[in-house]
């Protein structure tokens, strides 16, 4: 799978925080950013030399299958060969909160694609899940390297430990589904795109794990993440640009209309930003048609992703005509049009 240069955390929280921040948490955020680049310069580096391959061919998940995972921890290291195993499939609690989460949060997203959509693991033939916690020196951040997930504890001042919350590892996973099926450019609108799928994959994740229909669901994105404020969090999809607002992190930026689209050159064209439109489009088809949203809603987008059609430089328009064509092969569901829910939703956010 073609490797995306992707981290959960908004660059702009940790831009602010160096800008606002005390000298000991400007000197953290300035590590983990500095960390941040390297790591995504050699991901980018990775992801132009495999693009252009053949999409896999679809497969069917076995009907029996199940996750093999595999927890480690790097002791505050930037060395992941170093790392050591703590927890195996099957294997007890450790007692470790960051191994623990991180170890039931690979099997919720498993269990997530796996039950919802047939599909067997991140690659759909089966790929072991690796976790590594611990990672780095308050390193504030968390991310999908190509092949394993990777978990920093975060400053314990400003940001609680990345595995805190189900949904950040169900986006992160997402994110090497997305590069399995669909290959999104991580720039401009199709890497919003990109950040978009694994936020919606993430949320339902959540969902999932928590047995939540639409309609009880908060559609935030790493509540808890953010220290001494439980009711902030990363982003919301119900209500982008609402997500947080603090005077060391600043206020979310992010739009939910056309009309504000972000142009930028900074956060590879405001990736993190503009991704709140698309997310405000799949909570209304989610919060229309009703009912467990990785049922229609999830299943509309899952195909869309998987669909040959869907060029890896996809625009909002595209994508949006993507998940039409996906809602209409899908049909009706107790007396709603998915496919009106679904083209109500990007009308209502400009998109078409």
């Amino acid at each position: 799978m073609a490797a995306v240069p992707s981290c959960v955390m908004p660059p702009v929280l940790l831009e602010h925080l160096v800008l606002r921040g005390t000298d000991a948490q400007r000197e953290r955020a300035l590590r983990t950013l500095s960390l941040d680049a390297s790591l995504r310069s050699s991901r980018a580096q990775s992801a132009l030399l495999r693009r252009g391959r053949p999409r896999a061919v679809v497969a069917h998940a076995r009907a029996g299958a199940q996750p093999s995972r595999t927890i480690f921890d790097c002791g505050a290291s930037e060395d992941l060969s170093t790392a050591v195993v703590v927890r195996a499939e099957g294997a007890p609690a450790t007692g470790d909160a960051a191994a623990d989460e991180a170890y039931d949060g690979l099997g919720a997203t498993f269990e997530l694609f796996h039950r919802a959509y047939g599909r067997d693991s991140i690659d759909d033939e089966g790929l072991p899940l690796r976790g590594f916690v611990h990672y780095g020196q308050d390193y504030a951040n968390a991310f999908w390297d190509g092949r394993q997930m990777v978990f920093g504890d975060g400053d314990g001042e400003v940001f609680a430990r990345f595995t805190v919350a189900v949904d950040i590892i169900g986006h992160e996973l997402a994110h090497g589904v997305t590069d399995d099926e669909a290959q999104l450019v991580y720039s401009q609108q199709s890497g919003a795109l990109n950040e978009s799928v694994s936020d919606v994959f993430g949320s339902l994740v959540k969902q999932w794990a928590l047995g939540q229909r639409a309609e009880e669901a908060d559609w935030l994105i790493g509540q808890g993440l953010l220290l001494g404020h439980p009711d902030m969090a990363l982003r919301s999809m119900a209500a982008p640009g609402t997500a947080y607002d603090t005077p060391e992190l600043g206020r979310d930026a992010q739009p939910a209309h056309m009309d504000d689209y972000v142009v930028t050159t900074a956060d590879d064209g405001g990736v993190h930003t503009n991704s709140g439109i698309p997310n405000r489009a799949f909570h209304l088809v989610a919060t229309a048609v009703g009912g467990y949203a990785w049922e229609v809603a999830g299943r509309v987008w899952y195909d869309a992703l998987r669909d040959p059609s869907l060029p890896p430089t996809s625009s909002f328009a595209t994508f949006a005509q993507t998940t039409l064509r996906a809602a209409e092969a899908l049909g009706h569901r107790a007396g709603s049009t998915v496919h009106d829910a679904v083209g109500d939703a990007w009308s209502q956010v400009g998109v078409l």
